[in-house]
């Protein structure tokens, strides 16, 4: 595997990571609250394959420069670097074997290829859903390839390929690790749950299980001890599960999931940095979707974390990035055509006045039809909502039900984010606007009139979905999977990995 020495500016964004923001702030704070005993075992479902993806020819392109004319022994070393990378950047499961066989011109493309896959992504723009509205820049490789050619520096040409975030390269590193667990024959599946104090071979494998994904397990002995507890409860930090020390459901759950499955979710989400700009913005909101969490970054610097509420499978919220413009204070609620049809019209209509005691009122729209809107004083948006532009009609908000914030499961919403602390980022994101200090956000909100508050200075927030992040040691974190989008990205960028194949060989 290439290794990229760590750069100050790979250093620094690696406080931006996932993982940082998570460990660092949240999983302290969630460690306190305790969530209901799990009562079923969650397995996540097998993935299914896609239809294959046809293979299309592509148009030829005119390309920037010409296409550089390879050694005997560029091509030899070309071939390796491009299948050993191809492994390490999580491109494909299986090492490449037909590289060595491609003449100088097919071993260029196959070059090319593989740089905009690291580079910008292996998707291709009809792989993409509709909610993943994150895209990546465009990217053309053959300048610097060409020069790379010329100064022969293939080696160099090639570590400088992959996004610039040190959250990305620990993920990497934490491929390498999955890799060679699997090289050894993976772990087998546990059946029981051993509690604490108790003895036995169960106990026994337990112990090997944890100590194959943490180097601080004690990996031998048959006595569930205080060392064993906290190993089970580092795990279960990692999957995301209430850390109690009980090998229930949903740890056991987690600990069978198939190292190959794990490995397929870190090449999902190493897809999903590929797609992100060449620099996020150093002041930032940052949601984590899958994981339900907030962050604000200044500075690179994480300076406010908070639970979130996201959307439910079905609900999906999406992936995208904006800039908040705008807070709106005491918002009423404009209640989406979808669930006034599917949930607020089946109320009234069996218990009627259901939407009067509710706070909502019925608008006409003009052309015989009719919306719901629920008053500010009963808004399901509680009273803080940051408005974004985007094509989703998502946005950040305050609500009025406030216990789904001691859930470890937090996905919920129609969509939207729903924030455990809207109105401390309501200060911070007004701090820069001198006509809102804090004691008239909070005098505007106790008066309860509906005012639009526009920010000075907007500041771009981005929604992704991370269920897999490394710390800097390349020790990896999961979440479960609740919209399925692993396991359909990963089977297309395995999928796209094989049409290239058959491309470069013709």
């Amino acid at each position: 595997m290439n290794q990229r020495p760590a750069s100050p500016r790979r250093r620094l964004l690696w406080r931006a990571s996932p993982f940082a923001s998570i460990v660092a702030l949240v999983a302290p704070a969630a460690a306190q609250v305790v969530a209901p005993a799990p009562t079923t075992t969650q397995v996540p479902a097998s993935p299914v394959p896609p239809a294959p993806v046809p293979v299309i020819p592509v148009p030829p392109v005119a390309p920037s420069v010409p296409l550089p004319t390879l050694s005997a022994a560029q091509r030899q070393q070309l071939a390796t670097l491009i299948a050993d990378d191809e492994l390490a950047q999580g491109l494909r499961l299986t090492r490449r074997t037909d590289l060595d066989s491609l003449d100088s011109e097919a071993l260029v493309r196959a070059a090319l290829d593989h740089a905009r896959a690291v580079h910008a992504g292996r998707l291709m723009p009809e792989d993409f859903q509709k909610d993943w509205g994150v895209r990546p820049p465009a990217y053309d490789p053959l300048p610097s390839f060409a020069d790379a050619v010329s100064r022969d520096r293939l080696s160099s040409w090639l570590r400088s390929l992959p996004p610039p975030y040190q959250g990305y390269d620990t993920l990497v590193a934490g491929l390498a690790r999955y890799r060679a667990i699997a090289g050894k024959g993976g772990w087998g599946m546990l059946a029981a749950t051993p509690a604490f104090g108790s003895r036995g071979a169960d106990v026994a494998r337990l112990r090997e299980r944890l100590a194959l994904e943490d180097p601080q397990s004690p990996p031998s002995g048959d006595t569930f001890d205080a060392a064993l507890l906290e190993a089970v409860r580092r795990a279960q930090r990692r999957y995301g599960l209430n850390p109690a020390g009980q090998v229930g459901a949903q740890t056991l759950a987690a600990l069978n999931v198939p190292v190959e499955r794990r490995m397929r979710q870190i090449m999902a989400n190493l897809e999903r940095w590929r797609w992100l700009p060449p620099e996020l913005d150093k002041k930032r909101v940052q949601v984590n979707i899958a994981a339900a969490v907030l962050t604000v970054f200044e500075g690179d610097e994480p300076v406010m974390s908070m639970r979130a509420v996201t959307g439910r499978p079905g609900n999906e919220t999406p992936m995208l990035i904006s800039k908040i413009n705008s807070i709106v204070l005491n918002p009423p609620w404009n209640v989406p055509t979808s669930i006034a049809t599917k949930e607020l019209w089946p109320k009234e209509k069996a218990s009627p006045g259901y939407l009067k005691r509710n706070g909502f009122r019925v608008i006409d729209t003009g052309n015989g039809g009719k919306r719901l809107q629920q008053s500010s004083e009963k808004s399901a948006l509680g009273r803080y909502k940051f408005d974004f532009p985007n094509d989703f009609a998502v946005y950040l908000h305050d609500t009025p039900a406030r216990s789904g914030f001691s859930r470890f499961d937090r996905l919920s919403s129609h969509g939207c984010v729903r924030l455990e602390k809207p109105a401390d980022l309501a200060r911070l994101m007004l701090r820069d606007t001198p006509e809102w200090p804090p004691e008239t956000i909070d005098s505007t909100v106790a008066a309860g009139k509906t005012v639009r508050a526009a920010m000075a200075s907007p500041v771009s927030v981005y929604l992704l979905y991370w269920t897999a992040f490394a710390s800097p040691s390349g020790q990896v974190g999961f979440r479960e999977d609740p919209y399925s989008w692993d396991a359909r990205l990963a089977a297309s960028v395995e999928r796209r990995s094989a049409v290239q194949v058959q491309v470069a060989a013709r």
